[in-house]
Parts: C-alpha cells; structure tokens; sequence
C-alpha cells in the first residue's frame, strides 16, 4: 500500500473541518453554519474517496508493469 495522495489528505482535512463547522453552527443554533459545514464534509468525503480511486488504479498500473517486466 502506498502513500496517501493529496487528494485523500485534502479531503480528510475538508471532512475535518465542516465537521467542526456543522459541530460550532449546532452549538449556536446557526443552521446555516451547519449546513455549509455538511456540505464541506460531504465534498471531503468525495474528494477523498477520489484520490482513494485514483491511488488503487496507479497501484494496479504499476503492478501490470511490474507483470510485464518479467
């Protein structure tokens, strides 16, 4: 397995914060603070799961190769 790439890093960094967006806009009764929040988690969730996609098929890409070397 190999590193994560930026996309996985800055997508558990967006999930992170809207979290702690919809958390702070909860506490206060800001729903609108909440909902950008969600929103910010849910495109975290997204973007990491397309660094996550994106990483497996360099992976595959790079074993194939390595198959084809030998």
């Amino acid at each position: 397995m190999s590193l994560p790439n930026k996309d996985e890093v800055k997508g558990k960094m967006e999930q992170a914060k809207g979290g702690l967006k919809e958390k702070v806009g909860h506490a206060l009764k800001d729903t609108s603070m909440e909902d950008r929040g969600s929103a910010e988690r849910s495109r975290g969730e997204v973007r990491e799961g397309f660094g996550k996609a994106r990483r497996k098929v360099g992976e595959k890409i790079e074993d194939l190769g390595k198959a084809v070397r030998k």
